[in-house]
């Protein structure tokens, strides 16, 4: 049975596929963050037609038949190595950090608004596609009206206590993703992360901004000003959980493990 890698060895792994990230020319960056936008809508269909369509019959048991749709979109991004916000925080920063006298700040900064602006671009114009009348079942856009109007009316503490979560959440799959081999594995791993982000629900500013999007075209009362606040808040709790939490608590291991010899 193969040993599972030790903090180090993540870390080391971490920090090879932290230098592809960074290296990436801005016309890589842009395909494969907009990419990975277009690609977890497919996800976001998924969660709505089936939430939509089991609501009626049982509301509690939509919520998990919805979460388990909603997985494969994340497996997509992994296995096609895009580009998701959040989910590129710990092997960039963990590069960051072995470059001597410096924390590439430029680079990190370019990475993460690039690939959050295409994630975004590439998703709308998915959104804009299955919002046209008639593409979905009309029980997927009674779904996506509820979602979007419970989300931008939970108020900023929940939602920013949600999406702290869901950056611990997603940052956690990057880390996991550098511990184990195999296309299986890094199958395994992304679905049951998407389920769980689902499930939460815990926000991802991507998702839960696609999401609202749905909601608002297929006719959710929502207002521009509570949709911006909703964004604001989520994207500041992805890169406080994200960053603050996993990201810089998992270096400090790797590094003491290092120091330690172990």
């Amino acid at each position: 049975m193969p040993v599972a890698p030790d903090p180090s060895e993540i870390y080391n792994r971490a920090v090879e596929e932290g230098d592809r990230r960074l290296e990436q020319s801005t016309l890589e960056l842009v395909s494969t963050g907009f990419i990975a936008g277009f690609t977890v809508v497919f996800g976001i269909v998924a969660l709505g037609i089936v939430e939509g369509l089991v609501g009626p019959h049982n509301a509690d048991l939509a919520k998990i038949a919805g979460a388990l749709a909603f997985g494969p979109g994340v497996v997509f991004l992994v296995v096609g190595r895009a580009e998701l916000f959040n989910e590129n925080f710990f092997d960039p920063v963990a590069r960051a950090i072995e470059e001597s006298g410096s924390w590439m700040l430029r680079p990190l900064v370019r990475l993460w608004i690039v690939t959050l602006v295409f994630n975004l671009v590439g998703g709308a114009l998915m959104v804009l596609i299955f919002s046209v009348d008639g593409a979905l079942p009309s029980e997927a856009g009674h779904a996506f009206r509820t979602a979007a109007e419970e989300i931008v009316h939970r108020g900023a503490p929940a939602e920013f206590a949600d999406s702290f979560a869901g950056g611990v959440l997603v940052t956690l799959l990057s880390f996991l993703l550098s511990a184990v081999n195999g296309v299986g594995s890094r199958i395994t791993l992304s679905y049951l992360v998407g389920f769980l982000l689902a499930l939460g629900p815990f926000d991802h500013v991507v998702v839960t901004g696609l999401h609202v999007l749905f909601g608002v075209l297929f006719g959710a009362e929502v207002g521009v000003s509570a949709v911006a606040v909703t964004i604001a808040v989520v994207t500041v709790g992805n890169l406080a959980g994200g960053l603050g939490l996993v990201t810089l608590t998992h270096v400090a291991q790797a590094r003491g493990a290092r120091e330690s010899g172990g």
